[in-house]
Parts: C-alpha cells; structure tokens; sequence
C-alpha cells in the first residue's frame, strides 16, 4: 500500500517523522532509548521552529502567517502523540509489572 493516498501521506509516515525525525528504525542494540532521545529531539527541534517563527512575527520580519500557524500546529501535535506514546509505554510497563511470575 502506498504511503501516498491523494496528497495525503498515511499515517504510519507522520508517525515515522515525529518519533524518528525521518532516519530509519535503530538496530535492537539502540533500542527503545535510541529511539526515545530521538523522538524526544525531534518534538523540541518542532517546539523550537515554532517558537522562532512567532518571535520573526511578532517582530515584523518577512514572515507569512500561515507559515506560523502550521509550525505551531505540528509542535502541538506532535507534542500531543509523543504525549500519547508515552502514555501507553507506561502503561504497558505497568501491566506487564502486575504480571504474576
């Protein structure tokens, strides 16, 4: 199945871009830390696009409003479903430490 449907890139692509910032999977050797830092660097550099496109904004520079708006839009929702990754990683942590040995 094509990761291109209409202009529209399915969901597996965002997800890849927001955890991953685009690189390939880490070997098991890195594993879930790698792939943590990563995701975790790649919700800040978004935090931090948006956050210097508002500031170039607000100080009049050359800046188009829609430009803004779509960076503040993805630091939010990747911010939101790096959020929701995590809720899951610890609650799945959690049912696995009830497990009965």
């Amino acid at each position: 199945m094509s990761n291109l449907i209409g202009g529209i890139r399915a969901p597996e692509t965002i997800v890849d871009e927001v955890s991953l910032g685009g690189k390939t999977q880490p070997s098991a050797a890195g594993g879930f830390a790698k792939v943590f830092e990563q995701a975790v660097s790649r919700v800040e550099q978004f935090q931090k696009d948006s956050q210097t496109k508002v500031d170039s904004l607000l100080r009049g520079e050359d800046q188009e409003v829609h430009d803004v708006v779509l960076a503040a839009q993805r630091a939010e929702l990747s911010f939101e479903y790096f959020l929701q990754v995590r809720n899951k990683v610890v609650s799945a942590y959690q049912e696995i430490m009830r497990m009965q040995m």
